[in-house]
C-alpha cells in the first residue's frame, strides 16, 4: 500500500523480504485488492528461502498457493524453478505459466535466471513456456553491473518476452539503467527498516534469528529428532507432542 500511495502502478506482493521475498498470505492479497483495486499485483509464489529446486511436496504447496492467489484476484504470479544443476525446470515453469494463462493472468520468472549457466538457453525455455516477463539483474549482483547483459537479453528476446531489470535501482541511476538496457520498466524494493519493539526484552528471548544463513541454506524439520522425542514419550498419555 505504501508503494501504491507513493505512485507505483504495479507491485510484487511478498512476505519476508529479509529472505528475498516469500509467498504472501492470502489475506494480504485480499486486503490490498480491496484497498487499491486499480493497483496491478504480482504475487510471489515461493515457499522458502534458499534455492529454486523444490521437493514434490513443496511444489504441490506452490501450486495450491498459486491457484488461490489467481482465484482471489492477483494479476500475475512470480516464481522460479531450477534443476539442481541450475538450469531452468521447463516442466514446472510451463505448468505455472499455463496456470496463469488459464486465468487470463501474467507469469513472471524471478531472478532464478541470474544463476543459470546459460541465460540464452534459459530464455528459450521461458519463451517456449509462454512466460510473460523475466526479472533479472543480468547475472550480476546489481543491474548497473549487469546492464550490458540485460541489454543483450533484450536484443535476444526481440519482444518475445519482457525483460524486467531489478536489483540496486535507485533514483540516481534509473535513467542511466533505462538508457543502457533498453528496458521500459523497472523493479525495485525501495524498502527501509521498520521497528516493532513490543517484544523487546532483557531475558534473551528472540523471535527472529541473529544469523544470516549461507546462500542456498534453509531450515528443515529434522525427522530423527522428532522420532527420538516421540519414542521417549511413547505410552505417556499425559503428554501431547
Amino acid at each position: 500500500m505504501l508503494a501504491y500511495r507513493a505512485g507505483a502502478n504495479r507491485v510484487e506482493l511478498n512476505s519476508d523480504l529479509f529472505h528475498g521475498g516469500l509467498t504472501p498470505t492470502l489475506g494480504s492479497l485480499i486486503a490490498v485488492k480491496k484497498a487499491a483495486p486499480a493497483l496491478e499485483i504480482m504475487a510471489m509464489v515461493r515457499p522458502r528461502e534458499g534455492g529454486f529446486c523444490y521437493t514434490d511436496t513443496e511444489y504441490a504447496v506452490m501450486k495450491e498457493d498459486a491457484r488461490l492467489m489467481l482465484e482471489h484476484g492477483t494479476d500475475g504470479i512470480v516464481f522460479g524453478f531450477l534443476h539442481e544443476n541450475g538450469t531452468v525446470d521447463a516442466k514446472r515453469t510451463g505448468e505455472f505459466a499455463a496456470m496463469a494463462k488459464s486465468y487470463g493472468k501474467q507469469s513472471v520468472f524471478s531472478r532464478a535466471i541470474d544463476v543459470t549457466p546459460d541465460w540464452r538457453a534459459a530464455l528459450d525455455i521461458l519463451i517456449e513456456s509462454g512466460v510473460t516477463r523475466v526479472l533479472t539483474s543480468g547475472q550480476r549482483p546489481t543491474v548497473m553491473e549487469g546492464a550490458d547483459v540485460i541489454a543483450a537479453m533484450v536484443r535476444y528476446a526481440a519482444g518475445r518476452i519482457e525483460i524486467l531489470p531489478g536489483s540496486g535501482i535507485r533514483a540516481n541511476n534509473l535513467r542511466l539503467i533505462l538508457e543502457r538496457t533498453g528496458c521500459t520498466q523497472l523493479h525495485m524494493s525501495a524498502h527501509m527498516i521498520a521497528h516493532d519493539m513490543s517484544a523487546a526484552n532483557s531475558n534473551g528471548i528472540c523471535f527472529t534469528t541473529s544469523e544470516i544463513p549461507k546462500e542456498g541454506c534453509y531450515k528443515l524439520i529434522d525427522q530423527n529428532k522428532v522420532e527420538e522425542i516421540a519414542r521417549m514419550l511413547k505410552g505417556d498419555t499425559n503428554v501431547q507432542l
